[in-house]
C-alpha cells in the first residue's frame, strides 16, 4: 500500500471543493489526461468519473467510482486503469486551524499493477506529486495547464 502526505493552507471545506469538482480531476492527478464525463452527482456513493488515463499517445479510456463519501472528511474511490489493474484510494482530510492534512492511501487491488513488485513505491512517487497539484489548486496558487 502507497502512503502519503500533505499540509495543506486552505480548509477541508476547501480541499474538499477541489476533490468535488470532477473538471479539476486531470489538473491534480498524475497520468489522467482528460475528463471525459462525470456523473452529475460525482461525488456521491456510486457515481462515476470517466477519464483518459496515460502519457502521449498511449492512453486507456478507463473510470473511478466512489466507494465512500463522507464530506469534507473521507473520499474512498475505486479507479480502473485498463489492464493495468484496479486501485482503491482513500483520501483522509483532517483540518485544525485553517489547514488540512490531507492523507493518502492507495492500493492495487486487482489486474497487474497488484502482482507487480515496486508498485507501491511508483504509486507513492506519483502522488507525491499529484498532491503537490492539490495542494496549489486548494491553496489557489495553480496557474492553468496547457
Amino acid at each position: 500500500m502507497a502512503e502519503n502526505e500533505i499540509m495543506i493552507d486552505a480548509s477541508p471545506e476547501e480541499v474538499w471543493a477541489v476533490l468535488a469538482d470532477p473538471q479539476t480531476f486531470d489538473d491534480w492527478v498524475l497520468g489522467a489526461q482528460n475528463v471525459r464525463d462525470a456523473d452529475d452527482s460525482w461525488p456521491a456513493v456510486g457515481s462515476k468519473l470517466h477519464h483518459s488515463t496515460g502519457v502521449g499517445p498511449l492512453t486507456v479510456d478507463d473510470e473511478t467510482r466512489v466507494e465512500e463519501a463522507v464530506p469534507p472528511t473521507r473520499l474512498v474511490l475505486l479507479a480502473k486503469v485498463g489492464p493495468i489493474g484496479e486501485f482503491r484510494i482513500t483520501l483522509e482530510l483532517r483540518g485544525a486551524d485553517g489547514q488540512t492534512t490531507l492523507f493518502m492511501q492507495e492500493d492495487p487491488v486487482g489486474g497487474v499493477a497488484a502482482h507487480t513488485p515496486g508498485t507501491d513505491s511508483a504509486i507513492t512517487a506519483r502522488n507525491t506529486i499529484s498532491l503537490g497539484r492539490l495542494k496549489k489548486l486548494a491553496e489557489g496558487t495553480a496557474t492553468a495547464r496547457p
